[in-house]
């Protein structure tokens, strides 16, 4: 039989029939399936019809299934079973969660944001695992979309609409120099800042498009470094007078591992939203929703606090 064939025929009527089994009786089977006595005994009439058996012989008030009716039901045990399984609300338990989750993300992110998210992860779900994918902010759409990351996080730089998303919190911008560069012991004026060469990073998800806005109508910045990670700067951060501007936590975060000087931007710029971001596919998959909510609750809390502590809010 095709699946079209199975598809036309009512399997309502399978059920009925364990039900009838298990019942041995008209009117009770009706009561459970919340029929009247005459509209069950015309499903069992359907039955009848269906399966080319009379299915059950009556002794007294009991409804006895024939052989056949019992085969019928045997046979049904396992993929009723199944079905009943697939149509219940799932009570998500991320312990038995076993699941990897692929993530798309930028450097940035997985330096400042999402390893304070995976320790409480892990303590929830020590089965599961991930995936870091280099976020492309071009082809975002693909990656969530075609390519199976389940979410991502990092600055929209433009609509994301089919897609879902929820900011996470807003990030700010500092500068990192040298201790040995000339404006480390001094503040530094939009003047220095324009003067010195200067290095940008791709974690920094756009922050120069954002931050030549800022600028425009002003003397072009010496651009001497663009590169994909901060380590190329750093490489040269001793050896020129460099202005590394960076995200905030970011610039913490480094200057207190390599000995470096945090400086605020001379100019007013605006905090920006950084958010996650997923497609409507995963929008009610239990396991996909409480990794958001984990990634939600801690990232929006970290980046909060962070903000508070800068003084950026």
């Amino acid at each position: 039989m095709e699946l079209e064939d199975i598809y036309r025929r009512d399997l309502n009527l399978l059920v009925a029939l364990r039900v009838l089994i298990e019942e041995s009786s008209v009117s009770k089977a009706a009561s459970r399936l919340n029929l009247s006595q005459s509209a069950m005994s015309r499903v069992l009439g359907r039955l009848r019809d269906l399966l080319g058996d009379p299915l059950f012989t009556r002794q007294g008030q009991h409804l006895i299934p024939t052989e056949k009716a019992l085969e019928f039901d045997r046979a049904l045990g396992d993929p009723l079973e199944s079905l009943r399984q697939l149509l219940s609300p799932i009570e998500f338990d991320p312990r038995c969660c076993d699941q990897t989750f692929t993530i798309a993300t930028t450097d940035y992110a997985m330096q400042t944001i999402l390893p304070f998210a995976l320790p409480r992860i892990y303590e929830e779900a020590p089965e599961v695992s991930f995936e870091f994918l280099p976020l492309q902010h071009d082809r975002l759409a693909d990656q969530l979309t075609y390519e199976g990351a389940d979410l991502a996080i990092c600055r929209p730089t433009g609509p994301v609409e089919p897609l879902r998303s929820e900011i996470l919190g807003r990030v700010g911008v500092l500068c990192l120099l040298s201790k040995q560069h000339p404006l480390a012991d001094k503040d530094m004026s939009l003047t220095d800042y324009l003067a010195y060469p200067h290095a940008m990073i791709a974690i920094s998800d756009g922050v120069k498009a954002l931050i030549e806005q800022s600028l425009v109508g002003l003397p072009k910045r010496k651009m001497v470094l663009r590169a994909y990670h901060l380590e190329a700067a750093l490489a040269i951060v001793d050896t020129m007078p460099l202005i590394i501007t960076v995200p905030a936590d970011l610039a913490y975060l480094v200057a207190e591992r390599y000995d470096l000087a945090v400086k605020p931007l001379p100019f007013a710029f605006t905090p920006f939203d950084y958010s996650m971001i997923w497609h409507p596919r995963c929008e009610h998959s239990p396991a996909q929703e409480w990794l958001r909510a984990i990634v939600k609750e801690e990232c929006s809390r970290l980046i909060a606090k962070r903000i508070d502590d800068m003084g950026l809010g």
